[in-house]
């Protein structure tokens, strides 16, 4: 794999970065993963906001570059972002090397990396099954401690409850905020479904605006779906007719089973269907080459 780090492009086995790196002794760095369908890059320019949106908001500084040409030749470079390949792309940047400390100061020259591979999907069967999720016992972090809509690389909260949801041998699990209100999967935005409206967390609940979920808002605002985003609790789940979840690489995963119980009749519903229809047929609106 070919893998940007600061200025140029290494085979990854020369690819390193200080074990001073604060992105690796605090997790001090923000992150995108973006996708492309052949060789356009979905939702390419709303990534790249939001990652210089993330490290503004920790005083990082994004390097001024070519972003389009530079994203395109990580995908050349690895022959992914093509006919044969979806591009996986990934952006990282860190607070960089510096002293042990906490003060940013310690650090003068940020790390960047980018990193370009075959996107695998979740199989075909996932999506006519749908997955099956908890909710975990682990929090979301607080939003008046961390701002969520910093795409931070500490991810701890978000592994704790990954390994719930593994130990229940779950896909993937909710989490809750403080006040025991629906947030957002370890990796994804939820939607569920009660009598013909959709329904999301609000993002005054403590959630990450995920590019995916503002496409689907969008989209069943213009198919007329009564939407509602607001503050919900966990028993809503388990009183939803559908449910499902919403990221980048994945777009739009049915969600079958919560905490072992069924969701609605168990499988993909109507809603969810169209909602991914309607996602397929339109995303031509929402890449770039």
């Amino acid at each position: 794999m070919w893998i940007y780090l600061n200025d140029r492009f290494l085979q990854e086995r020369d690819a390193r970065i200080s074990v001073f790196d604060h992105g690796f002794l605090y997790g001090d760095g923000v992150y995108e993963t973006l996708r492309s369908y052949g060789d356009a890059i979905f939702m390419r320019e709303h990534h790249l906001a939001r990652l210089r949106r993330s490290a503004d908001s920790i005083g990082i500084a994004v390097p001024v570059l070519d972003w389009p040409n530079l994203l395109h030749e990580a995908m050349t470079l690895n022959d992914v972002g093509n006919e044969r390949h979806d591009a996986y792309i990934r952006i990282t940047l860190s607070r960089g090397p510096g002293d042990i400390g906490l003060d940013p100061a310690l650090c003068p020259t940020p790390t960047l990396v980018i990193m370009s591979k075959a996107l695998v999907r979740p199989s075909l069967k996932a999506y006519a099954d749908g997955m099956s999720i908890i909710v975990a016992a682990t929090r979301r972090n607080l939003s008046t401690a961390l701002d969520p809509r910093i795409k931070a690389t500490n991810f701890l909260n978000n592994i704790m409850a990954k390994r719930e949801a593994i130990l229940a041998g779950a896909s993937d699990a909710v989490m809750l905020n403080g006040n025991a209100h629906l947030t957002e999967c370890t990796v994804s935005n939820i939607f569920f479904v009660k009598d013909g409206k959709l329904c999301t967390p609000s993002l005054t609940c403590g959630i990450l605006d995920g590019i995916t979920r503002e496409i689907v808002l969008s989209l069943g605002t213009e198919a007329g779906i009564p939407i509602e985003e607001g503050i919900f609790d966990a028993q809503m789940l388990s009183q939803a007719d559908e449910c499902f979840l919403t990221n980048t690489s994945m777009e739009i995963m049915p969600v079958t089973q919560v905490d072992g119980r069924l969701v609605g009749s168990g499988h993909p519903g109507p809603l969810t269907i169209k909602l991914q229809h309607l996602f397929a047929a339109n995303r031509g609106r929402f890449t770039a080459k």
